[in-house]
């Protein structure tokens, strides 16, 4: 066991020796201490924190195969390559930007032309004979030719006399609403069997062969009667034609149907008056007119089946 004032002794020179020795003079070199810290701080820095936020983003690695290590995938690519060192001096890079923007320039030649086609079809009248006589407009249904109200005026005021030798507004409302008021001259036909004979069992021919005769159909607001007589009295002229020949090739539809054309053009309507379809005084003669449109149509059905049966 030792001495303790030999212990205290020890210590006591110790600490002199440390205060009488000479000071540190070694420089320290402050870039290293910068890098350090600088690890340090990355080490602690969170994993969901970027270093620079305007990193590019790199690609998606490939991905090696099985028993591949990432050296060995990227030999495997280059000597796969199709390039062989002998043909390396005879090669000329491909003009993927000429061939591509030679596609795209066909594709759009290709998409113009049929474009054109389609559009300058749609000028021609359902023989393709010659265009429309009137200026027509865009509407809801596009396989139907619209006109407004003011093209029907001038057509009722003889502005297209020089073209069309005779014209017929077809009323497809019901004969209740066709009372109330509707365009002067106008036919109200609003069954499609009423339509198929006035026009189609006597096909009605302009006497001179330069002038035309047009249908004009409209309804309420010319967007579920009309229309759909239009479409039929279109289907059966077909039918009773070889194409593209037509008994009637320019149909017309009255764009906003009736409901628009009375309140801009009373004076050419008779009575002056405006009866709509769901009017509270006439619901039952609604319910029977849309009762016989059904029951014909559903026979027109059976009839049509079974004369497809008979050809079999």
């Amino acid at each position: 066991m030792k001495n303790p004032s030999t212990a205290a002794a020890n210590l006591s020179s110790s600490m002199a020796i440390l205060l009488s020795g000479p000071l540190m003079t070694q420089e320290v070199d402050v870039s290293n201490v910068s890098k350090v810290s600088m690890n340090r701080s990355r080490l602690y820095r969170s994993p969901s924190m970027p270093e620079k936020l305007d990193r590019p983003v790199l690609k998606r690695p490939v991905r090696p195969q099985d028993g591949e290590t990432p050296v060995k995938v990227k030999r495997r690519r280059s000597t796969s390559s199709p390039l062989q060192p002998d043909d390396e001096e005879n090669f000329q890079p491909r003009r993927r930007g000429a061939s591509l923007k030679k596609t795209l320039s066909l594709c759009d030649v290709d998409i113009t032309k049929a474009l054109d086609e389609d559009y300058s079809h749609r000028q021609l009248i359902g023989d393709f004979s010659k265009v429309y006589a009137l200026p027509t407009v865009t509407g809801r249904h596009q396989d139907l030719r619209y006109i407004t109200g003011e093209t029907l005026a001038a057509l009722i005021q003889g502005e297209f006399s020089s073209l069309v030798e005779k014209f017929y507004i077809i009323d497809c409302r019901y004969p209740y609403e066709y009372e109330g008021g509707h365009i002067k001259d106008a036919l109200n036909l609003h069954r499609l069997e009423d339509a198929l004979a006035y026009f189609l069992n006597q096909p009605l021919v302009p006497s001179v062969a330069q002038k035309r005769i047009i249908l004009v159909f409209h309804c309420e607001f010319s967007s579920e009667r009309g229309p759909k007589m239009c479409r039929f009295l279109r289907e059966e002229d077909r039918a009773r034609n070889e194409y593209p020949s037509l008994h009637y090739p320019e149909l017309y539809l009255l764009k906003g149907g009736y409901k628009e054309f009375f309140p801009e053009y009373k004076v050419l309507c008779e009575p002056q008056g405006y009866c709509p379809m769901h009017h509270q005084d006439y619901r039952e003669e609604l319910l029977k007119c849309r009762t016989k449109s059904k029951s014909w149509a559903g026979d027109r059905k059976r009839r049509d089946q079974i004369a497809r049966l008979m050809k079999l």
